[in-house]
């Protein structure tokens, strides 16, 4: 029985939370959607939680947040060593939008704010062949950021791309870690809640653009189903 331990690094905003639960929340219906034996644990960073030990952990999940990797918060650079310390032993480890952008600088790629600006509501990604974790030509699923991956780690091989989001997806040479930049976990209902938070933020089309995309299908569940069995295989 696989064991898989979230981190949270950011929290839903409160009157948000009652509905749509925490982003472990989240998480955990993504993964026991897949994996109904799967057991999960919760590190909060928030709420003071202090990081695992990295060799006594079998599987890690870094889950969003509204922070910049590159803030220079107080939190940062000892989840980038414990990072460091779990690609080493080669636990496997994913991370999701902040997650995705805090492994890739954590192992030596570029983060930033794009030039290309706000990416939310349902974006598409094209998948590389035969890359052994996500099946499929494409997948549509919901986005919320402004900051990218600009350049990945010598490590990492692109798996998930866009013309919006070139390094959505990465894959790295361990073989146990995996990061992507949209967020599988997220339904429809809060990828909607996501834009309206942009209104006033991100320009008017934008914000209108993305509230539209969503009334066509999300691949949440395909590419969640794929991230809890890159976690909990042996």
């Amino acid at each position: 029985m696989a064991r898989i331990t979230i981190i949270e690094t950011g929290q839903v905003p409160t009157k948000y939370r009652e509905r749509h639960g925490s982003f472990p929340d989240m998480f955990q219906r993504m993964v026991r959607a897949e994996d109904p034996s799967a057991m999960v644990e919760v590190v909060s960073i928030p709420n003071g939680d202090a990081l695992p030990d990295p060799d006594k952990v079998e599987a890690v999940l870094i889950t969003g947040a509204a922070a910049g990797v590159y803030d220079g918060l107080d939190w940062i650079a000892p989840l980038e060593d414990f990072v460091r310390r779990a690609y080493a032993n080669k636990t496997p480890m994913v991370g999701v939008c902040f997650g995705h952008q805090l492994i890739a600088q954590a192992l030596g790629g570029t983060v930033r704010k794009s030039e290309n600006g706000w990416g939310i509501g349902r974006h598409v990604y094209r998948v590389q062949p035969d890359n052994g974790v996500v099946d499929g030509e494409e997948v549509a699923i919901a986005a919320s950021h402004q900051d990218q991956v600009i350049e990945a780690p010598r490590d990492a091989h692109t798996i998930l791309s866009s013309d919006f989001t070139p390094h959505a997806g990465l894959l790295y040479a361990n073989g146990t870690t995996l990061s992507v930049q949209p967020h599988p976990e997220f339904d429809v209902d809060f990828a909607q809640v996501c834009c309206e938070l942009r209104d006033g933020k991100a320009p008017d089309d934008v914000v209108a653009t993305a509230k539209a995309s969503l009334a066509q299908p999300l691949d949440s569940g395909k590419l969640g189903g794929a991230i809890t069995r890159f976690l909990t295989r042996r």
